[in-house]
């Protein structure tokens, strides 16, 4: 004989019990009571996944309504990776997503098997009010009406359900928290919520601009599944000649197990800046003994490589509807011009002193007031960038000429 622990990892194992109390919690109070014994409209909020794209969390509205026979789960996060045009689309900034609903036994179950925290929060609404949202969202899922332009911070899942809400308590919501400015930026959140993942965590710091560093407000802040849930939690609001809390229930349904992200972005460029200057070592190490011209063939190689992503970032400022692509002074550390400077022959001096001048400035202006914040991709770039000038500098002043290096000098990073 064997345990189900022998066979199953004991977080997996521990996860299935859960799924089957909940699985047993809705059975037996299906059998019970079936329905509540009037309309329920509940915030669903999830947390944050193990996949890259579910690093922010996600939310749904759940309506409970006997007479319309509904228990279902209406969600805006839905998006097919074989529509037509997918790849295309994501590079112009044109994604489609769409609105579905589900039965809520098997919405649930799908994100405790992801391993996603489930809150639930039963809202303060009238019977007319969880109509009109009902209307409002079976409208949504129709065919017709369900696909829906995304956006990263204006038009995503979070914003259409917290909309939605807004929509049926008219207008209460932006009226109450448009008006308060948000103690983080949209920088600020994209950062800590995406601080464990390298690479993720510095690509979106190369490729956003400065529109994600302005002032924002709590409505805005609302992107963020759980900043929509604690203010909805926070809210209370004139209602039958009195002032009540909008959250009457808010319940816990799954805890996950994956690690909950800091309430602040972290100040990651120290480790930044110390990955970079390992870099640099070794490249001055391989320099150093490698074969002729190793250091000219790295400086060079580098530089096109900055230039290519100059290019990448210039693109999606000019050429796509990635609006928060654009102001980006990182254009000043990925240098498009660099790749042709890089091979232009004799003009070694103007680039080492494009490269030294643009790397001061892009520092300097990171330094100003209302500045858009790179400080991770300076730490992490401008050292690449300063040992590429000075690895051509000093070739440079060795007078390395092509000819040289193919009989036997050797250059230096």
């Amino acid at each position: 004989m064997f345990s189900p622990s022998e066979v199953l990892p004991a977080r997996w194992f521990s996860r299935f019990l859960v799924l089957l109390a909940l699985i047993c919690s809705f059975s037996l109070s299906a059998s019970e009571e079936p329905w509540p014994a009037q309309s329920e409209a509940w915030l669903v909020t999830y947390g944050p996944g193990e996949i890259y794209w579910q690093r922010f969390g996600h939310n749904a509205i759940w309506i409970r309504d006997a007479q319309l026979g509904l228990d279902h789960v209406f969600n805006f996060g839905f998006f097919d990776f074989e529509q037509e045009d997918f790849l295309l689309r994501f590079v112009q900034g044109r994604m489609l997503y769409f609105s579905a609903a589900r039965p809520a036994q098997e919405e649930f179950t799908a994100y405790i098997n992801e391993n996603r925290s489930i809150r639930a929060q039963r809202l303060d609404l009238s019977r007319e009010q969880i109509l009109g949202l009902t209307d409002y969202l079976l409208e949504e899922i129709r065919p017709e009406n369900r696909d829906y332009l995304y956006d990263y911070y204006l038009n995503n899942c979070s914003t259409r359900v917290r909309d939605a809400i807004d929509m049926a308590m008219g207008g209460l919501l932006r009226a109450e928290f448009q008006p308060q400015p948000a103690p983080q930026t949209w920088r600020d959140h994209t950062r800590r919520l995406t601080h464990e993942d390298f690479w993720l965590y510095l690509g979106l710091e190369v490729g956003l601009g400065a529109p994600v560093d302005r002032e924002i407000s709590r409505w805005d802040e609302m992107f963020i599944p759980a900043m929509l849930a604690d203010g909805l939690a926070s809210l209370e609001y004139s209602g039958d000649a009195s002032v009540r809390p909008l959250v009457l229930e808010d319940v816990q349904l799954f805890e996950s197990t994956v690690p909950q992200p800091p309430r602040e972005p972290r100040a990651w460029w120290p480790g930044y800046l110390l990955f970079a200057l390992g870099l640099v070592f070794a490249a001055g190490l391989l320099s150093q003994f490698g074969p002729v011209g190793t250091a000219a063939f790295l400086a060079r190689s580098w530089l096109v490589l900055s230039g290519l992503t100059g290019l990448a970032l210039l693109f999606l400022w000019v050429g796509t509807d990635h609006s928060v692509a654009r102001s980006n002074m990182n254009l000043l550390v990925f240098f498009p011009a660099w790749i042709i400077l890089a091979f232009w022959k004799n003009h070694e001096r103007l680039m080492i002193w494009s490269i030294a001048g643009f790397s001061v400035l892009a520092v300097i202006l990171s330094l100003l007031p209302f500045h858009q914040y790179n400080a991770d991709v300076l730490a992490a770039f401008v050292p690449l960038n300063l040992a590429a000038a000075i690895g051509l500098m000093r070739r440079k002043s060795r007078g390395q000429s092509p000819s040289a290096e193919r009989t036997g000098q050797r250059g230096s990073f």
